[in-house]
This record gives structure tokens, sequence and C-alpha cells, in this order.
């Protein structure tokens, strides 16, 4: 239970699961190896750090009493990049102030794969090496990049304890700490929205594309908001996507995810949805999003609403007993969950219930 909306567990290991197995299907184009792990990319890599982020902001509010969260990813995102050895030296300096010590610290900075090189990532790396975070008014890059969004996707389990209005500045912050185009911004924020709908709702899919004309549903708003491909109209958009049981056209998806924005990963990420809205077609579902130009951004983006809709059970357990780190991922999803549930960790007046929380997860 988190708030008063009951969440279940298998839900948000389909979110972070769901989302980690389409960047794989990116990573390879949808043509699985026949054997061998399916490795992940760099925005797999970047998301297990902004929910470790997550965790541990809640760990410092819970202790301290106060706390910004898209700081506290932002210094996650840190320790990634000197795992990845962009500027080492100087990124430690500035969070150890050369008082020694083990940084980074936390468990996550011990997993060998997040210290390779899984793709590029310039927005993010830009603001790193400046060692500047971005804010919503004092923008460190212009990009409008994917990444701000495909990082994000698990923040919208955060909008169900705490509402979608208290929650949106942070979710806005968290994207612009690398990603300063208002439009990003806007796409991360409303991927979050649509998550939190797809771990509450019965069958989020079916009910958007069936909503009726002057009858709308949120996410017709969404899109409505975000920019059109090619100065489309978002009529034309929203009549494209609001077409179930269409035949899955690549022609299509390439038309509306023509390259690796953030807004073009979530419109792609609708036509896959809307074409495969089932908990039987997931794996039919990645194949056909990694075939977009950027298949790494809409398959995550798609395998994270289908992962949250209908839980890890419906990820194809013969591609999901392959993905790298999965374990990791599993393992970060539910302390995700556990964390916003009942703080294993404790607080300033409530003992830890699990005394290495602490450590795992240091809030300091």
């Amino acid at each position: 239970m988190v708030g008063k909306t009951a969440v279940s567990e298998a839900r948000v290991r389909g979110l972070v699961l769901g989302s980690a197995l389409g960047d794989a299907a990116g990573v390879v184009r949808g043509r699985w190896p026949a054997e061998g792990p399916l490795r992940i990319g760099v925005g797999t890599q970047l998301a297990a750090f902004t929910i470790e982020g997550a965790i541990r902001a809640s760990m410092r509010l819970n202790h301290k009493g106060i706390c910004h969260a898209p700081s506290v990813i932002w210094h996650a995102y840190c320790r990634w990049a000197v795992l990845q050895g962009i500027e080492p030296d100087r990124i430690s300096e500035r969070w150890t102030r050369g008082a020694g010590g083990q940084w980074p610290d936390g468990w996550l900075a011990q997993v060998p794969a997040l210290g390779e090189r899984r793709g590029s990532a310039p927005a993010t790396v830009a603001a790193l090496t400046g060692l500047t975070q971005g804010t919503l008014t004092q923008p460190v890059t212009e990009s409008r990049g994917a990444h701000a969004l495909t990082r994000s996707l698990a923040l919208g389990l955060l909008q169900l304890p705490a509402g979608p209005d208290a929650c949106a500045t942070v979710i806005r912050e968290t994207a612009a700490l690398t990603h300063g185009a208002a439009d990003a911004q806007d796409a991360a924020l409303g991927a979050a929205e649509l998550v939190s709908r797809c771990l509450t709702e019965d069958d989020p899919f079916r009910a958007w594309t069936a909503s009726l004309p002057g009858r709308g549903h949120p996410t017709d708003e969404l899109v409505r908001s975000l920019p059109m491909p090619y100065s489309a109209s978002p009529d034309t958009v929203l009549g494209l996507l609001k077409a179930p049981g269409s035949v899955p056209d690549s022609r299509q998806l390439a038309w509306l995810a023509p390259d690796a924005t953030a807004s073009a990963a979530l419109l792609g990420a609708l036509l896959v949805v809307s074409r495969f809205p089932g908990p039987d077609t997931v794996g039919a579902a990645l194949r056909f999003a990694s075939g977009a130009p950027d298949g790494e951004s809409v398959a995550s983006t798609a395998g994270a609403l289908l992962g949250a809709a209908h839980g890890v059970d419906a990820l194809p357990v013969e591609l999901l007993s392959r993905l790298e780190i999965a374990w990791v991922l599993d393992t970060l999803a539910r302390d995700l969950l556990q964390q916003y549930v009942d703080s294993p960790g404790g607080s300033e007046y409530v003992p830890a219930r699990d005394p290495h929380w602490w450590n795992r997860y240091p809030g300091g």
C-alpha cells in the first residue's frame, strides 16, 4: 500500500524490468541473439542510479527532515560518472573534498556492468563534466534528448503517495539537471504520470484508445502538449495513436518517433502500446518498438508502460532470464517500493527495521 493507493510489487517490478528489457531490445534492434546475456544500454544504467538516488533522497528526508530530491539524484549521476571514468578525480574531489573515505558509496557502485561504457549520453556527460547541475531557471544544456524521460520512468511511483502536484516539480527538476529544453521536461513528467496510471488502473491502454470525441482521456491532453512530428496537427497524431487493432506499421512508428528526443520516445511508445495493449504480446511489442530510429528509448518507454500495466509475469521469461543485471534491477524495484511503503531504514525517531538499509542507501 502506498498512501491510499494499492500498488502490487509485481507491477513495480514489471515497470523497472520492462524498461530495461526494452532498452536491451533496442540495443540489438529487436534481433535477439540465440544465446548469451542481453546487454543493457546507458539508459538503463542511468535509470538504475535514478532509482537509487530516489531511495537515498527518501532516506535523507526521513533522517534529516529536509531534502532536495533532485540534488540527491544528481549525486547519484556523479557516482555513475566516476564509475564510467568520466572526470573521476575532479568529480570525486567535489564530493569528498579531499577527506578520503570510500566513494562512490552505496551498493550500486559495486556492480561491474554499471561501470562499462554502453552508449552515449551527451547531455548528461556535458552537465557532469561541468560540475554544475541544471535547474528549471538556469539550464546547463539545451538538450531535448530522450534520457531525460527514460531514466526517470520509475519516478511515476512517487506520484502515488505524494500526489501528482507535489511530484511534478521533482520530476521536472530531475530532468532539468542535464536537459534544459522545456519539452523534454514536459515529456518526462507526462511519462511519469502515465506510469502512475499504469500501476493502478485495470486497463489503462484500452481506456485511452476507446475514449470518444468530446470525452477526452488525460493522455489526449498529454499528447496535445508535446511537439508534433513534422509539424503535424495533434488531431492527426491522436487519430493515428487511437486506432486499436490496427496492423503495426513500422513506417508509422518512424514518422511518429523520428529522432532521439524525449517527446519522440513517448509518442512512439504510445503507438506501440496502442497496437500491442495486452499482456500476451509484450515480446512482440518490444521487437516492434526497437525498429524506431531511436529504438532504445521507444522500446524502453513502451516496456515500462506495459510492465507497469501487466506486471512482471507478462515479460517473456526466456528473455528476462538472460537480461543483464536483472537481479540488480529487480532489487532496486522492490527496494523503491519498500522505501515508500514503510521505510525499512527507519527515520530520525523510528529505529530501522533493516539494520543494513542505511549502508545500502546512505542518506547523509
